[in-house]
């Protein structure tokens, strides 16, 4: 299991979360540090390495109408159908990425004939499961609030027919640049996008979100050229194997509400929390240098 220097924070911050949506009011830094055992001086320190900014400052992004003004405030308006193919390259959202989407005939076999290869890593949201095969990264799963089996089982599902081999040190030069800090270049991150054409449409229309954005099912349907699939979409979305990287935790129901997540709304509420603080620290840091 690879040791990221931020990876095993997340724990003491899923708690932290916990205590915060339990209070009906904002709770302080020494409320907080005495919940979590620690002084106020080092769950501070912990705490702003992880998120980017205080506790105080962060508990604004995991209220329950946070998504509301992400979608007033931040939403996303994405390209013209005729701009979302299935190829393509070049840098999408904060990640340089490079993605090959595989042809709906391999599709067909389940996985028969590939080579998957898979490990788990600690990642800024807690346990990982990461898969990919020689073209990229083909599955990330999240652990924190499945547990670690049903995790493994629901990957190893999409492809019933591969060749699944543990391997964590194959990937894991990928791994590391796809959770390193946002907005660093790390090198190019290879994707390999297992899905029909409708799914490998609505993931490559998510990765054109940006980080610190989002948009709704809805708008995703509109540009695929499907405006009237939202619920396909919606389903598209759920099946998004790559999390994090394909960005389905920024795609939210019209009404705000943040809809569903694979993995667990806990963990879809600290993405979007996480992604947000970070972006305004990188504001703010940038409006002070200027």
């Amino acid at each position: 299991m690879n040791d990221m220097t931020e990876g095993y924070h997340y724990h003491v911050m899923r708690r932290a979360i916990e205590l915060i949506d339990a209070s009906d009011e904002v709770l302080s830094l020494e409320e907080l540090a005495a919940a979590m055992d620690m002084s106020p001086a080092h769950f501070q320190r912990l705490f702003t390495k992880w998120a980017g900014v205080s506790p105080k400052k962060f508990q604004q992004y995991l209220t329950l109408g946070h998504a509301k003004s992400l979608l007033h405030d931040h939403f996303t308006t994405l390209e013209t159908s005729g701009a979302v193919g299935l190829s393509g390259s070049g840098r999408l959202h904060d990640l340089f990425l490079r993605w090959e989407a595989m042809s709906p005939g391999d599709y067909a076999k389940r996985g028969a004939g590939l080579t998957i290869y898979w490990g788990w890593f600690d990642s800024p949201f807690g346990l990982s499961l990461v898969m990919g095969t020689d073209k990229g990264i083909c599955g990330i799963g999240f652990a924190a609030e499945t547990g670690e089996e049903a995790a493994m089982q629901d990957l190893l599902s999409r492809w019933p027919n591969a060749t699944f081999v543990e391997d964590p040190m194959f990937l894991r030069p990928w791994v590391l640049a796809a959770f390193a800090a946002q907005g660093d270049d790390h090198g190019k991150v290879p994707v390999y996008m297992i899905g029909s054409s409708l799914q490998i449409k609505v993931w490559e229309a998510l990765m054109r979100i940006p980080s610190g954005q989002v948009s709704t099912y809805s708008e995703i349907a509109r540009v695929i050229g499907s405006p009237r699939a939202v619920r396909a979409v919606g389903t598209a979305v759920g099946r998004n194997p790559v999390s994090w990287l394909i960005p389905c935790h920024r795609a939210l129901r019209k009404s705000g509400a943040l809809g569903g997540y694979h993995w667990g709304l806990p963990v879809k509420r600290a993405l979007l929390a996480y992604e947000g603080a970070r972006a305004e620290a990188g504001e703010n840091a940038q409006t002070l240098s200027a």
